[in-house]
């Protein structure tokens, strides 16, 4: 799947971290300068050689823990079609919290790939509060939307930034669940909060569980890091080690681009 979709066996994913959006606590009233980000951190992406490109609604924290404004969901869309007509990268979808419906919405209509969805199923406290997975209604919406076949569903496994309801911590047998019975086309691993790398017992227990399901880093992967974390996962989902700095409220850094993708094809040829 991943080979079909990014044209490669192990994708470096940049992420595009969108500026406070319309509906958020902190937007800031000018759209043009939020797309034109957008824009540029796309072409970072692109000229650094990543293999596909993710946008989220980061900066709009604190979350709102089920649907999203319509107002976010409508510049989110703007914000992918002014990114496909600059490069011609596959393009995903996270809409933050947990809101899957809308990414799907988004992704079907303005031509996206993949959409990342961080409870498909189970349930898990955060910040937020308690966000339940929605795997039966995304499924029978993508059908709606005849968006079997053109969106991918990657799912997260005990995302980063919350805990499982209950004292099940058994990661094996919520990484199987969301494949299984959440029917997920992926899933990502992550770390206890963002620009945290996995734990690597948890990493070595996905695979284990899924020996032939894609599996995606998402947190935490750098040019040091990668040749490691890519002996056992599929692919990489990055953000923070691509930023100015380092610091991930900066714009990403072209030459941070450049450096991971040689170290994960240098890993890749060993």
């Amino acid at each position: 799947m991943l080979k079909e979709l990014f044209g490669t066996d192990k994708p470096v994913i940049g992420v595009v971290h969108l500026m406070p959006l319309p509906g958020s606590p902190r937007y800031s009233g000018d759209l043009e300068t939020v797309l034109l980000r957008a824009e540029q951190e796309a072409t970072a992406l692109s000229s650094g050689g990543a293999n596909g490109i993710i946008i989220e609604n980061f900066f709009d924290a604190p979350f709102t823990k089920n649907r999203v404004d319509t107002a976010t969901a409508c510049a989110m869309t703007l914000a992918i079609k002014r990114i496909s007509t600059i490069c011609d990268l596959p393009i995903g979808v996270n809409v933050l919290r947990n809101d899957g419906l809308t990414a799907l919405a988004i992704a079907a209509t303005a031509g996206a790939q993949f959409i990342r969805v961080n409870v498909l199923s189970g349930a898990m406290v955060t910040d937020q509060g308690l966000i339940e997975g929605e795997a039966h209604d995304l499924h029978m919406y993508r059908r709606q939307l005849s968006a079997q076949n053109s969106v991918r569903i990657l799912a997260d496994v005990m995302v980063k930034h919350a805990s499982p309801l209950g004292q099940d911590n058994d990661i094996a047998q919520s990484a199987k669940d969301t494949v299984l019975r959440g029917l997920a086309d992926g899933v990502i691993v992550s770390g206890a909060a963002t620009g945290s790398p996995p734990n690597w017992d948890d990493l070595k227990k996905v695979r284990e569980a899924l020996p032939n399901t894609p599996i995606m880093i998402g947190s935490g992967s750098s040019a040091e890091n990668c040749a490691a974390l890519l002996a056992i996962a599929d692919g990489i989902i990055v953000a923070s080690s691509l930023k100015r700095q380092g610091l991930v409220e900066n714009p990403i850094d072209v030459e941070r681009v450049r450096s991971l993708v040689k170290a994960v094809q240098v890993a890749q040829a060993e």
